[in-house]
């Protein structure tokens, strides 16, 4: 049963004592104190979005247009009745939900995925590693628990091979296939600072201790600098593939017997294409308006993709979490998990562990009690009946 709310009582009793928290309690508070403590660089990495930003400020503004209507007197006996338990995919989770799978955390923390993978399998959340990870693919399925690989389809078929398959045997429990990002967007926060971390070697330890992406090298990358900016090279060579289509979904499904998400959908005719190609999920994303400028709120296009595939696979949605409320109502338009980014990155880079935890501590409380005083005792309770939307 859910517990996740005496958070609340943590932090008033040592309140009794005088104590206040050291780290903020709101998503905006952490990335306020963020901007304050980090590097101009490595803020701007996590916190940029493409162009003028506009896509980002849609995923949070599409919330504005989706409001809860509460119900009374239909509660249970109290937070521990609650059950926020849920099973994604064959995954089990104690809530519903996962870290989106965010590169290049060395920028926050230099063991960034290892710390993720610990504290939320302490939690028993989720959490996506992403290919661009700065920990290898081998060393977090030794520390993660619920992990599921997120695969960034390289130009390469014998490689992005190689990458599922290291990930099955590491104890993966799905590949989500990232489909929005065949090439970076235009992002102003790190132009204007000329920094793109993997160029400086950052952010692709999956790629160097690759077998295949190694066999494309004349020399180990640790043997020189020079060795180095020819694997870093290699890796710009590689990166994305332009012309990935739903029937490559097909050749995913002979590499791996693990299920299989699409990530990065917001059209309802893309869900169905990936789906009728063998996808046993779509994740609702925009990459956290990462990608495209003036792209619609991922929120807006999750109702429709999810009457475009029915019951035929599971819908998550990722871009723009910020509260509980906002997971609530994600799962009452029908996502049956959420992805969680920015705010735990902030937490990590402010505070390591301790501020990782803090962030998805933030999230799953408030998330505990709205779910309480909607009337709810579990997400599957939660459906359309709640959600009043306005334009």
């Amino acid at each position: 049963m859910s517990s996740f709310i005496d958070f609340q009582n943590e932090i008033y009793l040592a309140g009794l004592g005088g104590a206040v928290p050291d780290l903020p309690m709101t998503a905006a508070g952490l990335e306020q104190r963020a901007r304050e403590v980090l590097g101009a660089a490595e803020f701007a990495y996590v916190a940029g979005s493409a162009s003028s930003e506009r896509t980002a400020a849609a995923n949070r503004s599409a919330f504005d247009r989706h409001r809860i209507v509460p119900r009374m007197l239909r509660g249970t006996t109290g937070p521990g009745a609650r059950d926020l338990s849920v099973e994604v995919l064959g995954t089990k989770l104690a809530a519903p939900v996962l870290t989106a799978p965010i590169g290049v955390l060395e920028l926050m923390h230099d063991k960034g995925e290892l710390v993720v993978a610990d504290v939320t399998k302490e939690l028993g959340i989720g959490t996506v590693l992403s290919t661009a990870s700065s920990s290898t693919i081998e060393e977090v399925g030794a520390a993660a628990d619920a992990w599921w690989y997120q695969l960034y389809w390289p130009n390469d078929d014998e490689l992005a091979r190689s990458f599922v398959e290291r990930a099955e045997r590491a104890g993966a429990k799905a590949i989500v296939v990232t489909v929005d990002t065949p090439s970076l967007g235009w992002r102003p926060r790190d132009l204007e600072l000329a920094h793109l971390p993997f160029l400086r070697g950052k952010g692709i330890a999956n790629y160097l201790s690759d077998p295949v992406f190694r066999s494309k090298l004349p020399n180990p990358p640790e043997e020189s600098p020079e060795a180095m900016q020819l694997a870093v090279l290699t890796w710009v060579g590689l990166f994305g593939k332009h012309t990935l289509r739903p029937a490559d979904l097909a050749h995913l499904r002979e590499w791996t017997d693990l299920p299989i998400a699409v990530k990065g959908i917001q059209h309802p005719d893309d869900a169905r294409q990936v789906v009728d190609a063998g996808a046993d999920a779509v994740i609702v994303s925009n990459h956290g308006g990462r990608q495209v400028d003036g792209a619609i709120g991922a929120l807006d296009a999750l109702p429709a993709v999810v009457a475009s595939i029915g019951d035929r696979a599971d819908v998550l949605f990722d871009s723009g979490i910020r509260t509980g409320s906002d997971m609530l109502v994600a799962l009452a338009l029908g996502a049956k998990a959420v992805l969680y980014g920015r705010p735990w990155a902030y937490g990590l880079g402010i505070g390591g562990r301790a501020g990782a935890r803090h962030a998805f501590r933030l999230l799953l409380a408030d998330f505990d009690s709205a779910l309480g005083l909607v009337g709810c005792a579990s997400p599957a309770e939660l459906d359309r009946s709640l959600i009043a939307t306005t334009r």
